[in-house]
């Protein structure tokens, strides 16, 4: 993974030392909440619904265990003894106080992490698949060119002010698991005819108020010219986007107002200019990053052990068939760790598992640990062998949640316990549909399917790409959920229709349990999904099955 060079160390140093002065500023009353505001989002610090919250990038979701370690102890210290990782891949605390984010952002520094671009209207934390470099159906790792644009878009002087706050993506694989296509830039790294390793460019992604599927902007982009096309894609985003409506700022309103045959004879002129005078980084640079995502070295050693100690522990065996992934390498497994207790809060992890992740990174994965944006932690790089004692340890801190990808699997935002622009409560009801389902015992046999809960209209919980999507609203001061259906956030992406009126927080579980009754009894076997049974049939089914009355009337 990429580390620090002199250079970073400096910039990030400054950067702590600056903001620490406009703390102390802020604190002795020098300078006001509203003069402190945009100050503050510089460095992923928000004022939510009872306290600030700081937000930790983590680059493409990549993390070692000092790293990891690191985000342990700064809970500890300076919150409440855990940390909630995010659809971003990056982590928050939920309850630093103000005097003390100089010192955990000195803290980060010293294990070469930072909270630069976790807000404001500039390019984000790059995201990509959690899977990267491990994974069996992929291309190419896509982790060099997510470092890449990590270097490029940092401080950035023509985009630190954009319309809107602008998400790229990046994924190795033709099985999408980074979401592409719900991003204001989705890259795809793709093989021309000639077998030329370049990238599908998607424009105008994104959820929120107003969803949009994203458009295929150039079909086939070679290497060297990433870097100069995505500045002809800012440059026409920053000079067109909307400046007057902050809910049509975005550059998916533009795409979609404008047209995309239009923005693409706008891209691909700015491009030739680019092209013509942009500053290419170097081979050297270039190389220099791809060497620090070498594949590590994966001893060639039989599997032994695993598939005894399967048979003699059939919640190990429920364990393996969840969360293990193919991995390149026959022999090793790519181990996803659920942080969705049954019962839990969707994508919460203490000090103390922060800590025992770290351990079993070092002792079983290389030393490498990912964050996926479904909220969870992976472990990339593990021996088959390993697995079971790897389970062992797992269940010491309730790890070991065989759940990945069904129904207790649910991503959701933090809701009105946290967020100061939420609506409605998500995590009590994540809570509640894990619970009841597990209490159903029905989890295995619904099998795959993804929920997502968003606690407002800007979709932090992704529901509008959820197999069922939830959306809490406020309708005249008490809380509704909406249910959409069909979603899919997959190279295949569909946004989800709106199955009709919403819900009560009492009235949702109910029809949640009616919904997932009429699945099972209208699937044509038990390999059928819910969303293939969705696409097959239509809502009609679904839709009499949440809203009866209806249906006899």
């Amino acid at each position: 993974m990429y580390l620090y060079n002199e250079f970073d160390d400096k910039f990030v140093r400054a950067r702590v030392n600056q903001f620490r002065g406009q703390v102390e500023k802020r604190l002795d009353g020098s300078l006001t909440e509203d003069e402190f505001k945009p100050l503050r989002l510089m460095n992923g610090l928000y004022l939510q619904l009872h306290a600030y919250m700081l937000r930790v990038a983590i680059p493409y979701g990549t993390l070692d265990s000092a790293k990891m370690r690191q985000l342990a102890f700064i809970a500890d210290k300076w919150d409440k003894g855990y940390g909630h990782f995010t659809t971003r891949q990056n982590i928050q605390y939920n309850w630093p106080k103000l005097k003390d984010v100089p010192e955990i952002l000195d803290a980060l520094a010293d294990v070469g992490m930072h909270a630069i671009q976790t807000s404001g209207n500039c390019i984000r934390n790059v995201t990509s698949d959690h899977f990267a470099g491990a994974a069996a159906d992929e291309i190419e790792d896509p982790r060099p060119t997510s470092e890449l644009l990590r270097q490029w878009s940092t401080d950035h002087p023509e985009f630190q002010f954009l319309p809107r706050k602008f998400k790229i993506a990046v994924t190795g694989s033709p099985n999408d698991r980074a979401v592409t296509k719900a991003h204001d830039i989705g890259i795809r790294m793709i093989r021309n005819d000639a077998g030329e390793a370049g990238y599908e460019i998607i424009v105008g992604g994104g959820l929120g108020r107003s969803p949009f599927v994203g458009k295929v902007v150039r079909e086939f982009l070679p290497r060297e010219d990433l870097l100069p096309y995505l500045e002809a894609i800012l440059q026409v985003y920053n000079l067109s986007g909307r400046r007057d409506n902050k809910y049509k700022a975005r550059i998916k309103i533009l795409v979609h107002e404008t047209g995309i045959e239009e923005i693409k004879v706008a891209v691909e002129k700015n491009f030739l200019t680019q092209k013509k005078y942009f500053q290419a980084p170097s081979d050297a640079l270039v190389s220099a990053i791809e060497d620090y995502f070498i594949p590590p070295k994966l001893i060639d050693e039989d599997v032994k052990g695993l598939e005894e100690a399967m048979l003699k522990n059939p919640a190990l065996r429920s364990f393996v068939d969840t969360n293990i992934e193919e991995h390149r390498v026959p022999e090793y497994a790519i181990v996803s760790i659920s942080l969705k207790p049954i019962g839990g809060t969707p994508g919460d992890a203490t000090s103390e598992q922060m800590r025992l992740i770290a351990d079993l990174a070092e002792k079983y994965s290389h030393d490498e640990i990912r964050i996926s944006h479904e909220q969870n932690l992976i472990l990339p790089h593990v021996h088959k062998s390993d697995i079971p004692a790897l389970y062992d340890e797992l269940k010491t801190l309730g790890l070991a949640t065989a759940n990945i990808g069904l129904v207790s699997d649910i991503i959701a935002c933090p809701g009105m316990d946290y967020c100061a622009l939420a609506t409605a409560r998500s995590i009590p009801i994540a809570q509640e549909i894990s619970t009841r389902f597990n209490e159903l015992k029905l989890e295995h046999e619904i099998g795959k399917i993804k929920i997502k809960i968003s606690g407002c209209i800007n979709a932090c919980g992704h529901h509008h790409v959820g197999h069922i999507g939830i959306l809490g609203l406020d309708k005249a001061g008490i809380e509704n959920y909406q249910i959409t259906l069909g979603g899919d956030g997959t190279q295949n992406m569909t946004i989800g229709e709106r199955a009709g009126p919403g819900f009560s927080a009492e009235e949702l579980m109910p029809a949640l349990e009616r919904l997932i009754a009429a699945y099972l009894d209208i699937r044509e076997n038990d390999d059928e999904t819910f969303l293939n049974t969705y696409r097959r049939l239509g809502q009609a089914p679904f839709k009499a099955a949440l809203y009866p009355e209806t249906a006899d009337a």
